[in-house]
C-alpha cells in the first residue's frame, strides 16, 4: 500500500510543481524579455531584468518537467503509452487536470464574494477566462493523445485495413498542413503580441493575448507530432471497430418512445 501511496503522489507532485513554476514564470516573463534585450520602452520602464529567483524556478519548472515526463504514466481507462510524445501530451493532461481544479477554485471564491459578501474582485474573470483558454488548447493535445477527439466512423468501421490507413495518412496530413497554415499566418503576430507583452486592458490587465497567441501556435504543433505518432504507433494495429450497437439498448429506446406517444394520444 505504500507503493501505490508513493506513486499516487509522484502522479500529482510534478504537475503541481511544473503549474506552479510556470504560473510564476508566466507573471513575471517580461523579465525574460527584458535581460534578453528584446523588451519595448514600456517593458523596460517597468520590469528589471530576469535575476537568480527567476532563474531558479525556471530550473525548477525543468526539472519537473523532467521527472513528471518520467514518472507519467496512464490510468484505468487511458491508453498506452507508446511513443515519447505520449509522455508529454499525458503529463500536460495532468496539469490540464490541476488547471481545471484550480479554475473551479477561482469561481467558487468569486461567487462566494460576489453574491454573498457583495465584495466582488477585479481579478477573477479574467483569471478564469486566462486559464480556461490554457485549459481548452492543452485538453485537445490529450484527448488527441487518447484518440478521443471527434471523429465519423459510420464508413471508417466498414472499410479493409488498408484503406483504414489511407484515412489515417490523409486525415494526420490535414492536420499537419493546418498547423503549417497556422504557423505560416499567426507566427508575426504571436511573435509582437509576445515580445511587447500585450495585456488584455482591464483593472487586473492580465497578458491573454501575450501567451494565449504563442501558445496556440505551440499546441498545434505539439498536436501535428502527435497525430503524427499516433499514425506510426496504430499502423501495424488491426483492424479498428468503434462503438458496437447494442440492440437491446434500440429495442428499449424504441419501446420507451411507443409508450410516451401512446401515452400522449391518451392525454
Amino acid at each position: 500500500m505504500s507503493i501505490r501511496a508513493t506513486t499516487s503522489i509522484k502522479d500529482i507532485l510534478w504537475p503541481a510543481v511544473f503549474t506552479a513554476c510556470m504560473a510564476w514564470l508566466v507573471w513575471y516573463f517580461p523579465r525574460f524579455i527584458v535581460f534578453a534585450g528584446l523588451a519595448n520602452d514600456n517593458l523596460n520602464s517597468g520590469y528589471l531584468g530576469a535575476g537568480p529567483i527567476d532563474f531558479a524556478i525556471m530550473a525548477g519548472a525543468v526539472v519537473a518537467l523532467v521527472m513528471g515526463l518520467r514518472h507519467a504514466r496512464t490510468t484505468a481507462g487511458e491508453g498506452v503509452i507508446e511513443t515519447p510524445i505520449d509522455r508529454l501530451s499525458l503529463f500536460l493532461g495532468r496539469v490540464t487536470m490541476l488547471l481545471v481544479v484550480i479554475l473551479v477554485g477561482v469561481m467558487f471564491y468569486e461567487v462566494m464574494l460576489r453574491y454573498i459578501f457583495e465584495r466582488p474582485t477585479l481579478w477573477a474573470n479574467e483569471l478564469s477566462l486566462w486559464m480556461a483558454g490554457f485549459i481548452f488548447l492543452l485538453s485537445g493535445l490529450y484527448s488527441m493523445q487518447q484518440r478521443n477527439h471527434i471523429r465519423i466512423y459510420l464508413l471508417y468501421d466498414v472499410l479493409p485495413r488498408p484503406v483504414q490507413r489511407i484515412c489515417d495518412v490523409i486525415s494526420t496530413a490535414l492536420i499537419c498542413v493546418f498547423a503549417f497554415a497556422m504557423i505560416w499566418g499567426s507566427w508575426n503576430e504571436a511573435r509582437d503580441k509576445f515580445l511587447r507583452w500585450e495585456t488584455f486592458g482591464t483593472a487586473f490587465d492580465p497578458p491573454i493575448p501575450a501567451t494565449l497567441k504563442p501558445l496556440v501556435l505551440l499546441v498545434m504543433v505539439l498536436v501535428a507530432l502527435q497525430a503524427i505518432a499516433n499514425l506510426i504507433a496504430d499502423w501495424h494495429k488491426g483492424p479498428e471497430s468503434h462503438g458496437v450497437i447494442d440492440e437491446g439498448e434500440v429495442e428499449d429506446m424504441i419501446q420507451t418512445a411507443r409508450a410516451q406517444h401512446e401515452q400522449g394520444r391518451h392525454d
